[in-house]
């Protein structure tokens, strides 16, 4: 696969992704097969003209993807790539390079605000001087569950008054035009001008680039990501913490061809007087790769939550995303992954419950071990990820229960869909269940007593039951505050 053809197939992905859509979703919109997208974004196919057209207009790319389109089909025929001049094809398409990005996230809590900051050197590799430069502002105060976060976008838009963009290039102040304004998600334009002059960036020059802008904790969700849209030097990434908030930070990142996966470099902590700062960088970063860090505080809550001590366990759950009781998502079979076809989608997936995992753990100690499946997040597939209690990570995709042992005990269990109770339930102290891997590869694995119970319990998310239905006739769950069994392990006899 040809880098022109890659860098369409990201850019193709990049546009759905923002726009929120499926691929089922924007076939639809197309008018293409379901199957058709997902070989396109896979490299298993390379488009019509059409379908790149269709998916520009679908997806309001501004042109963006008919220019990638265009750039790997001279490529597939053996052409040289040919860059279109700079007011139409923006920078993307003329050699632009970042020789560094410094990328800085400083959070006030008094006030309950943050303040990103991106710095960039730039340098024109291209033949054609460069007038613009694109930039995108997105916002998710609750990952893992879009249909709260599109609630909260919807009656309170982020606006252009709040951000307080401010952009220089070197010390000129530089104007914008906007591409797109939609309620949570802005990309516009800067340009090199201003009121009193312009300061086309030439082929061979460098130049600094820099933009502010601010959003309420209310809008911000926790988690700061950079992607990798040209080709880059390095990156820096620091996040400005108060120390009294106690902040917890870990990273992860993602590929067009990888799983998410923790961060390679480990991010440096330093403290200084009432501020504690987290940096991590990386050379040569891949392109299309997306960098998140994400972040829990132990001291401190945005204005819109309550303090962890005066909220009930459900709502703790439900403030970092976990879907609650009630919702149908819960009670609704789950679609299984076409693997390996569909294995860009269950990465995404699977990185989405990872995430969820590490923000539940940072709320509630588990000596049981834990797991969430897909639809407590929002997402009906069938995904589940199981902590093992010595953090073994399990992970499984279309499980099935095939076979389970005589054998049953009953044990309490939790589910964080209604943490504030907890139900004794029988289980088989031995289940096998057959589930494949990434590349589709059917597998059969036994689990224990436990184990057997942590991974039925997901499954039975996945197939919509709840463990409330699995109780014996005539009882009822506890409140978690008359449970004596938090912080120990499953009574299971020698």
């Amino acid at each position: 696969m040809s880098d022109e053809t890659t860098n369409f197939i990201g850019e193709l992905k990049r546009w759905r992704e923002n726009q929120g859509m499926s691929q089922s979703m924007l076939a639809k919109r197309i008018e293409y097969d379901r199957s058709y997208v997902s070989k396109v974004e896979t490299g298993q196919d390379f488009p019509a003209p059409d379908f790149a057209k269709r998916a520009d207009d679908a997806l309001s790319a501004g042109g963006a993807i008919r220019r990638a389109y265009k750039l790997a089909a001279q490529s597939a025929k053996g052409q040289p790539p040919r860059s279109e001049p700079t007011t139409a094809a923006g920078a993307h398409d003329n050699g632009l390079v970042v020789e560094l990005e410094e990328a800085e996230l400083h959070y006030d809590h008094l006030i309950g605000n943050y303040r990103a900051s991106q710095r960039r050197r730039i340098r024109n590799c291209g033949t054609a001087p460069i007038y613009r430069y694109l930039i995108r502002i997105s916002v998710d105060r609750h990952p893992g569950s879009p249909e709260h976060s599109n609630e909260l976008y919807r009656n309170d838009p982020l606006t252009w008054e709040e951000l307080n963009l401010v952009a220089h290039c070197d010390d000129e102040p530089m104007t914008w035009h906007v591409q797109h304004d939609r309620d949570a998600f802005k990309e516009l334009w800067l340009l090199f001008e201003n009121e009193e002059s312009r300061f086309p960036l030439y082929p061979g020059e460098s130049t600094v680039i820099d933009y502010s802008y601010t959003v309420g904790d209310d809008k911000w969700g926790q988690w700061f990501q950079r992607a990798i849209r040209l080709p880059t030097d390095r990156i820096v990434v620091r996040l400005d913490f108060p120390v009294e908030c106690r902040p917890n930070v870990w990273g992860m990142e993602t590929s067009m061809s990888a799983e998410a996966l923790p961060f390679r470099e480990p991010i440096q902590r330093t403290e200084s007087g009432d501020r504690v700062q987290f940096c991590w960088s990386t050379d040569n970063p891949p392109l299309h790769a997306r960098y998140r860090l994400e972040w829990r505080f132990k001291n401190h809550h945005p204005k819109d939550e309550m303090p962890t001590s005066e909220v009930l366990p459900s709502e703790r759950m439900s403030a970092i995303g976990i879907v609650q009781e009630g919702d149908p998502l819960l009670s609704g079979s789950t679609q299984p992954f076409d693997l390996p076809r569909e294995a860009d989608d269950a990465r995404r997936v699977i990185a989405e419950l990872q995430s969820a995992m590490t923000r539940v753990a940072d709320t509630h100690t588990f000596s049981k071990g834990m797991g969430i499946a897909a639809p407590q997040i929002g997402i009906p597939r069938s995904a589940a990820v199981v902590s093992a209690p010595d953090q073994t990570l399990i992970t499984l995709l279309n499980p099935t229960i095939i076979d389970q042992s005589v054998e049953t005990d009953v044990q309490y269990e939790g589910c964080l869909s209604f943490f504030d109770v907890r139900g004794k339930v029988p289980r088989p102290l031995a289940i096998h269940v057959e589930h494949v891997d990434i590349d589709g590869n059917e597998q059969i694995t036994v689990f224990e007593r436990g184990l057997a119970r942590l991974v039925a319990h997901e499954i039975d998310h996945l197939n919509g039951v709840l463990y409330r239905s699995r109780m014996l006739p005539g009882t009822q769950p506890i409140p978690v505050a008359q449970y004596r069994g938090t912080g120990q392990q499953w009574n299971y006899p020698a």
